[in-house]
């Protein structure tokens, strides 16, 4: 006799009709997968209720807690990283935790809310990341509804760097206040080393939460009780064979120069074998890189410290000699705020420390954007320990880049399209860490990689649906993988490439294989614009006004809209599209509404940097 309970013959239910099942599987884009296994268990648990002769058992002890739901909003995944944890902490505790992606979240449920963890990370000049800004454009606008049964806490990640640091993450603390929210922790604002802060900040939201259990009732968040009494199918996911933490040693198979000798940029076309690595990605994903620092850079800072490389330091209760920690743990590349507050400590420089000072922030950002760590050192010069210049540095940290290749083209495959950050700099140390180490590879050689996940970024699930393409530089990246992946599923939707980049002689990447696709009719439509070949110049974005018509035909008919490139771009592009709709639309009201609809529905996506 089995010692399992006997199953209802599932094969005599009824299919579920399409009707039902497309809004379903629309519900549930953006969840993550440890999500995905809870709700398997709510739909299995709703199902035994329902079935003939089966009975959901509730789980008494479980539904003693309240509901937690945590958001998140990542540009890069370390905000996803950070939530991730804090699930697992608060799951840990006994508390029933649901995960989302910021743009997931069905803001109409904010309003029955009890419990709400938000993290999210700020990028470039105080904007929220690309995978939250439906619901950061909601929460902060005025259809936000007042919320005074709401007990909350928000974790923002950042770089002091920047003068609006952690900007996303106080504006969410701040509404949700102004909302009537409860805070039920200060905000946290992690910096580059995100774990110092981080960590603690968990800590304290678990112990709030435990503080706070025994006055909430499960009867004072709807839902609650009932998800409880579902006994999730969350099995532990075990660990990838390989991930950021433990990447993959991938070979080099070919490395080629895709500019021209003319051209100012030196970007490069890799790839790189993934066989036997068990790791899959799909159009969209980037590939995160795993980068020493070169060894001319790290006798340079030594030299310029006036420290010994062999001698050992112990940071953390980890000893390694100080060369390790200059060569594979610390950032030597990227200059952050938090070294130059650290170099003032050491130093007597006058112009160093007028520089910290909060007046001189816009001149402050200005060093930072345009300085190197060797710059600094080179010009400021301090009396250093090896701990505390360790310490100062940001911790090392992998590089994304877009993949430009369709796992259907090339099995066991990665391709990449690489700016070598300084190859035209005189200065051979002032270099990219991630692009300057591939670029020096041969092929065979071997580099450190992993799949990092873009789900805001894919392709739609209906091959009938057309693409518009836009990017410049290497954002044309991606938009490579996306035809290949088409027209290798014999995808019937149309293809529209508008790029933009220098000059057509000796910048227009892989222009050989776009001329193909239109040969062959895989590209329907490409509009180009080369801004030093025209007088005055000419960007992208003027295509896309240039050809509103073709767009807002394409747009009527269901195509997606994906921009890929700098953050410069992403907004120059945005408020095109604002443009555009306003001219059609009437107003900017009604532009911003329809942006907004077009970016939930995921039919504009954006990749920038």
């Amino acid at each position: 006799m089995s010692a399992f309970p006997a199953l209802p013959d599932l094969s005599a239910l009824p299919l579920p009709a399409a009707t039902a099942v497309v809004p379903l599987a629309r519900a549930l884009e953006g969840l993550d997968p440890a999500s995905l296994w809870w709700l398997s268990g709510y739909a299995a648990g709703l199902a035994r209720g329902a079935l003939p002769g089966t009975a959901a058992a509730p789980q008494a002890t479980a539904a003693a807690q309240p509901r937690l739901t945590v958001l998140y909003g990542s540009q890069t995944g370390n905000a996803k990283r950070a939530a991730e944890g804090l699930v697992s902490a608060a799951e840990s505790a006994g508390f029933a935790v649901r995960l989302l992606r910021a743009d997931a979240y069905p803001t109409r449920e904010l309003k029955d809310e009890r419990l709400l963890w938000v993290v999210i990370s700020t990028q470039g000049e105080g904007e929220p990341p690309e995978d939250s800004l439906g619901f950061v454009e909601f929460l902060l606008g005025r259809r936000a509804p007042k919320l005074p049964e709401l007990k909350y806490a928000v974790l923002g990640l950042g770089d002091s760097s920047y003068p609006r640091f952690c900007e996303t993450g106080r504006q969410i603390d701040a509404r949700l206040a102004e909302l009537g929210a409860h805070r039920l922790q200060p905000l946290g604002e992690a910096d580059v080393d995100i774990d110092a802060v981080a960590t603690p900040w968990r800590t304290r939201a678990v112990e709030s939460l435990k503080a706070l259990a025994a006055e909430l009732a499960p009867s004072a968040n709807p839902g609650a009780a009932h998800s409880a009494a579902i006994i999730p199918l969350r099995p532990a996911l075990s660990a990838a064979l390989h991930s950021r933490e433990q990447p993959f040693a991938a070979e080099l198979i070919e490395q080629v120069r895709l500019t021209g000798r003319g051209s100012q940029r030196d970007v490069r076309h890799l790839e790189l074998s993934l066989a036997g690595s068990g790791l899959h990605y799909a159009p969209g994903d980037a590939l995160g890189v795993w980068a020493p620092n070169p060894t001319a850079l790290v006798d340079a800072v030594l030299e310029l410290t006036r420290l010994d490389g062999d001698a050992s330091l112990t940071l953390d209760g980890v000893a390694r000699p100080l060369r390790v920690w200059l060569s594979e743990h610390r950032e030597l590349t990227r200059l952050a705020k938090p070294l130059l507050v650290a170099l003032g400590a050491v130093s007597k420089h006058r112009e160093l420390h007028s520089l910290l000072d909060p007046a001189e922030a816009s001149s402050l950002s200005a060093l930072l954007s345009s300085h190197q760590l060797i710059d600094v050192l080179r010009e400021w010069p301090g009396q250093w320990t090896a701990e505390a210049f360790v310490r100062a540095l940001r911790p090392m940290a992998p590089r994304l880049y877009s993949i430009a290749s369709s796992p259907l083209a090339y099995a066991d495959e990665v391709h990449l399209t690489v700016d070598v950050v300084g190859a035209e700099d005189e200065d051979p140390l002032r270099l990219g860490l991630a692009s300057h180490h591939l670029a020096t590879l041969e092929p065979g050689a071997r580099a450190r990689v992993f799949i990092e996940e873009n789900p805001r970024f894919r392709l739609p699930a209906d091959g009938e649906r057309d693409l518009i393409m836009l990017g410049a530089g290497t954002g044309i990246a991606p938009y490579r993988a996306f035809v290949q992946q088409r027209v290798a599923e014999g995808a019937r939707g149309r293809h529209w490439l508008l790029f933009g980049a220098r000059s057509l002689r000796d910048d227009f990447l892989y222009q050989t294989e776009w001329q193909e696709h239109l040969r062959r009719g895989e590209l329907q439509h490409i509009d180009l614009a080369f801004s030093r070949d025209a007088k005055p110049r000419v960007y992208v974005q003027q295509r896309l006004r240039e050809q509103a018509t073709r767009l807002f035909e394409w747009l009527d008919g269901g195509a997606h809209f994906y921009v890929c490139g700098s953050l410069a771009l992403g907004r120059d592009v945005h408020q095109t599209l604002l443009d555009l709709f306003a001219q059609r639309l009437g107003g900017a009201e009604a532009a911003t509404e329809a942006l907004q609809q077009l970016q939930q529905s995921g039919r504009y996506a954006r990749d920038v940097y």
